[in-house]
Order: structure tokens, then C-alpha cells, then sequence
């Protein structure tokens, strides 16, 4: 039966579970950071996995009392209370299985990490950037939905307005799992502000979601790092022209895939204080370093996957934005919406869900359960 398979492979995890939930209370492994960094994160993944366990084992054995009622008992009352109990055990166990099933399907580790953003302006000149500002601000009103906290690294401003190029850390739970689905080309057709004729230009913008590399993820020696200072600029009082607070980094760094050295050059204008700045451009060094080491990774996901929604493809067309009919085309899913402008006031979890929903299928089907 489907279900034994299930139960079966559900047992040497709740074994798992109670070992981990062991180790992790050891002080030689609490005093190794790094191990209980990762055992703490098992803990977590499988709790879930043993919740739902226990659910679909409860159900089962609803199913089993229920039937020994109609069998044994002639009461009436009896026999409809158990048929009831009957029926709503054996609706709830496919939703159980489906989800013990998603659950079972490795998912990707970098999910649960925080996000930093990269939209940098296309084709499309002016309106590229006036466009890769409206999609910042889309996605600050967001993550102000969601309750997560925005913090600008930095920015270049466009001539028109917007951004040329604008780098933010999202910090806020599963913001990575979340936001990975917005990596990609963002096409826009619209009537630009400077076209006398009304006619219809089509720019684009990339955005680039990358997680944020724990403490633990990437090493780097710190000693061979090259820090230099200078002076904010922009608005804020004397303080910005006085003090250098901005700060910038230049590391060399091997790629480990193709051997090569290259240097790697940071800025962060983030806050007024030094050495806040100094330790959110160490944060922005691990994160591309981290998404450097880990492009292999997600090469061979894609490979394995052609029709993934997150691939992490950054040159792929993803969504369209027509302002003259109020329409969103998600080509990944074909899926077409007509709320442009409460999509581009930040209401952009309904696309989201789909683009999960169209994922966990995929996941399902590759998984052999």
C-alpha cells in the first residue's frame, strides 16, 4: 500500500529527528558553531516532516477505529458518528500525503537565507532606468507587506530619474524562497514620459536575487582584504561631506571552477558609520563569493531541469508589463493578469503563489515518491 511505503520511509526520519534533537543539546556540539548551525537547521526541516507524520498517523488510525465501529457496533448514533469520522479521515489523507511528499523532496538550502537585489536598467536607456525604479519601489512595498526589512547598499541614479543600477539586502524569513522567482528580465511597454507621438516603447530591466552567505558559508581571509574610505554623497546633513563613512573593498579571489583570479570590487554608502558600512560590504563580498561557488550548483539544477520556474537563469525573459492594456504576462507559467497598478504597488504575492504552485508540481513529478 502507498501509505506503508509512506510510513516507511517516514520512520528512519522521526529516528533522525530524536538523534538530532539530541546532538544539538550537547555542549561539544554547541561549542562548535558551525555543526550546530547545521544540525539546528535539520532540527527545524524535520520537525516539520515528524508534525505532519504524526497527523497523517493519527488520521490512519481514525480510518482503522472508525471501520471497527461499523463493523462491531449496531447502535445508530454510533454508526453515523463513525461513518462521519469515516469520511473525514479518508478526505483529509491525500492533502497529508501531498504534503508529506513536497516535504520529503529535498528542498533548496538557500531558501530560508536572506536576499540581497540587484535591477539594474536594460535596453531601453532613460526608460530602462525610470523603469528599474518602479520596480524597486514595487518591491519595497512588498517586503513592507511582508513585514521585512529593506536596507539600499547602493545605487545609481538615472539621468531622468530611477536607477541605472540599485543593490538592496531584504532581511525577513524565507525572504530568499520567496524573492528567488523575481530573478530574471522584466519588459516594459509603455508610453515614455519624453515620446511626443505616443507611441509605445518596450525597455527592460534585470533583477537579480542572490542569498545572502552566512558567517559560515564562504571563507575569506580578511587579512588580504584592501579597505579604502571617502565621503558620502547625496543629501543628509554636514556629516556625509566631513566624515568618510563610505567604505570600499578590493579582494582577489580564485574561482575554484575555472582557476581564475579575479578582483572583487565592493562599495557601501549603506549608513554614516564606518564600520557598519565595513561590515555589510564584508556581508555583500561572502554573498558574491557564495553565489560564485554555488553557480555550479545551479547549472546542474537547471540542466537536470528545463522547465523550472526558478532555474536562476538571470538572462531569461520572465514577465512583461504593458501599461497600455494594464497587463502582467508571467511567461514561465503563462499566466496573464489585468492589475497592473496594484501589482505595481507592491501586490505581487498572487503571481508568486502560482509560480510555487507550478514549481512544487514540477518537484513532485521529479520525485520518485
Amino acid at each position: 500500500m502507498a501509505e506503508n511505503n509512506l510510513l516507511n520511509k517516514l520512520d528512519g526520519l522521526v529516528s533522525r529527528f530524536e538523534e538530532v534533537g539530541t546532538l544539538i543539546t550537547d555542549p561539544a556540539v554547541i561549542a562548535d558553531m558551525k555543526r550546530f548551525v547545521k544540525l539546528n537547521k535539520e532540527y527545524k526541516d524535520l520537525e516539520k516532516i515528524v508534525a505532519a507524520r504524526n497527523l497523517y498517523v493519527a488520521t490512519l488510525n481514525g480510518i482503522e477505529e472508525a471501520k471497527q465501529i461499523l463493523d462491531s457496533e449496531q447502535d445508530p448514533e454510533m454508526r453515523e458518528m463513525a461513518r462521519e469520522e469515516l469520511d473525514t479521515c479518508n478526505n483529509r489523507i491525500p492533502g497529508l500525503e501531498e504534503e508529506i511528499k513536497l516535504l520529503l523532496v529535498p528542498a533548496d538550502p538557500q531558501d530560508d537565507k536572506n536576499a540581497i537585489v540587484e535591477i539594474r536598467g536594460g535596453t531601453g536607456g532613460d526608460e530602462a532606468a525610470l523603469f528599474a525604479g518602479d520596480l524597486y519601489r514595487m518591491y519595497v512595498k512588498y517586503c513592507e507587506m511582508k513585514g521585512w526589512k529593506v536596507s539600499v547598499s547602493s545605487f545609481s541614479e538615472g539621468a531622468a530619474g530611477g536607477f541605472k543600477e540599485i543593490i538592496f539586502t531584504v532581511t525577513g524569513e524565507k525572504v530568499y524562497g520567496t524573492l528567488k522567482y523575481e530573478s530574471g528580465v522584466h519588459r516594459v511597454q509603455r508610453v515614455p514620459a519624453t515620446e511626443t507621438q505616443g507611441r509605445v516603447h518596450t525597455s527592460a530591466a534585470t533583477v537579480a536575487v542572490l542569498p545572502e552567505a552566512d558567517e559560515f558559508d564562504v571563507e575569506i581571509n580578511e587579512g588580504e582584504i584592501k579597505w579604502d574610505t571617502f565621503r558620502s554623497g547625496g543629501a543628509g546633513g554636514q556629516n556625509v561631506n566631513k566624515v568618510e563613512s563610505g567604505v570600499r573593498l578590493r579582494y582577489n579571489w580564485k574561482n575554484p571552477i575555472t582557476g581564475v583570479t579575479e578582483e572583487i570590487l565592493i562599495e557601501c554608502t549603506e549608513t554614516r558609520d564606518q564600520p557598519k558600512n565595513k561590515e555589510r560590504a564584508l556581508t555583500r563580498l561572502r554573498s558574491f563569493i557564495y553565489d560564485k561557488e554555488h553557480q555550479k550548483y545551479i547549472d546542474d539544477i537547471a540542466s537536470k531541469r528545463k522547465t523550472m520556474v526558478s532555474t536562476g537563469d538571470r538572462s531569461a525573459k520572465i514577465r512583461t508589463y504593458n501599461y497600455p492594456q494594464g497587463r502582467i504576462t508571467d511567461h514561465r507559467i503563462n499566466y496573464t493578469i489585468y492589475n497592473l497598478s496594484a501589482f505595481m504597488d507592491g501586490d505581487i504575492q498572487g503571481c508568486i503563489d502560482q509560480l510555487i504552485i507550478a514549481e512544487n508540481a514540477e518537484r513532485l513529478k521529479e520525485s520518485e515518491l
